[in-house]
């Protein structure tokens, strides 16, 4: 019998293949590959192979070529309140509860609605997609228009279902701002790009029965639950005064510490505390820059870091910040942390660039679909030029990308293996038109 003939196998056909200077895929940890080739198809990573393999196993439909680029997941934005954009500067230098209370809930009592949250989120999604973030986790109110906004911009969300229990236009009490929260849940359900969070606001804005119900949707709905926790030392010491209790022991208390929580801030956190969120499974948003300007404090990221807690990184919104940039938010974290403990080695490159993309991802309990460049996750990337020549030399892109480049620097943005954003221009949101809109409400703002 004649040996059986030799069939060369056919290339599989992809929709595209990427080819930049540098990969840094993030699982498995602290590697940066060079000479490597990304495929995708319908949307999914297929597979990360080196060029040479490339060639012979795939044949595109398109290929994109990135010389002196570095690609990477696609950034995760923890925590925001994507429509405050609208009051980026608006009350500056202030402490946060004088922030909120004297300048910050007055103007959204009189400003926030529908057309207000559509035209801020806009102009958030706009500004986080051409700093490389493809996602990010929301809390504001009237989650229907921030969803129209992030639908339009083609960018992947996390809606908080708000509770706080005071009135405002969107609802009239916390039973009220949950029920239209949940009802757009079930109308949102099957869009690939939205999720959700429960999103009760804070401690001092929430009573004991609110977060009762909260912990009890969470479990039954395997929803994130998604609070400002600890965030200042005057949020400690009121709950002491008003509960006998430290809000995080409140919040063990009410069932509310389990692996769904996403505690923002946790800026001042006893060791105990700590060993409490580790326990628990909880998850940290650590919002760098906001905890600074307000001068609410610096938690202790290297004891964090060194329970081994899950941790992303969040913005806040640009009226505290005053920018949707987790390149800032990235140094910052990396250098307030080597600061306040004295320790050059503590957050290092690698470390900040997992918070950043696969802790954000893990935390909303999505590291099964974003977050890293592992085969079958969607195809959600950032790429970030670091040949251009004012950030010369560059010795190890991972470093560079953290202390070094910026968002300028991003070339392209994708979500689902689409083009959203390129050469610092988002590919649904027209500028001149975002300009106006954002022009009228700042005229209303100022009168």
């Amino acid at each position: 019998m004649e040996p059986a003939a030799f069939h060369e196998s056919r290339p599989t056909r992809v929709d595209l293949l990427i080819r930049p200077e540098w990969i840094i895929p993030i699982e498995p940890a602290g590697i940066t590959l060079s000479g490597h080739v990304l495929a995708i198809d319908k949307g999914r990573i297929v597979d990360l192979v080196p060029q040479n393999e490339a060639t012979q196993r795939f044949q595109p439909d398109e290929t994109l070529d990135l010389p002196g680029q570095v690609l990477l997941p696609g950034l995760i934005n923890l925590h925001t309140h994507a429509a405050m954009s609208l009051m980026r500067g608006y009350a500056d230098d202030q402490p946060l509860m004088k922030w909120l209370t004297e300048h910050i809930w007055p103007a959204e009592a009189r400003f926030v609605g529908p057309d207000f949250v559509r035209a801020g989120t806009l102009l958030a999604c706009a500004e986080m997609l051409r700093g490389g973030i493809t996602t990010f986790n929301d809390m504001y109110f009237f989650p229907q228009a921030a969803a129209e906004s992030a639908r339009r911009a083609g960018m992947r969300a996390v809606l908080g279902l708000i509770a706080i229990e005071f009135p405002s236009a969107y609802a009239t009490d916390a039973d009220d701002y949950l029920a239209k929260g949940l009802a757009l849940r079930d109308t949102l359900a099957d869009d690939p790009l939205l999720s959700f969070c429960l999103a009760p606001h804070a401690p001092y804005t929430v009573a004991d029965k609110t977060f009762e119900k909260i912990a009890t949707l969470g479990a039954q709905l395997e929803l994130p639950v998604h609070m400002h926790l600890h965030e200042t030392q005057q949020e400690v010491s009121d709950s002491i005064k008003l509960h006998g209790v430290r809000p995080l022991q409140r919040m063990q208390r009410l069932g509310l510490l389990n692996p769904n929580l996403i505690a923002v801030h946790a800026v001042h956190l006893e060791p105990t505390e700590i060993d409490l969120l580790l326990q628990h499974g909880c998850h940290i948003a650590h919002c760098p820059t906001s905890n600074m300007k307000l001068g609410s404090g610096i938690p202790d990221m290297a004891a964090i870091q060194a329970h081994g807690i899950n941790f992303g990184l969040g913005t806040d919104g640009a009226a505290s910040n005053n920018r949707l940039d987790l390149f800032q938010e990235m140094r910052h974290a990396a250098l307030a942390a080597k600061g306040s403990s004295r320790d050059a080695t503590v957050l290092d490159a690698h470390t900040i660039l997992r918070a950043a993309t696969l802790g954000g991802a893990r935390a909303l309990g999505q590291d099964d679909r974003i977050g890293s460049l592992l085969p079958g996750k969607c195809a959600d990337l950032c790429a970030i030029r670091l040949d251009d020549w004012l950030i010369q030399p560059c010795f190890d892109p991972a470093s560079h990308l953290v202390y070094v480049a910026g968002r300028e620097n991003v070339t392209h943005t994708l979500i689902d293996g689409k083009i959203v954003m390129r050469d610092g221009l988002p590919i649904h949101i027209p500028a001149p038109a975002l300009r106006s809109a954002v022009a009228l409400w700042h005229n209303r703002l100022t009168s």
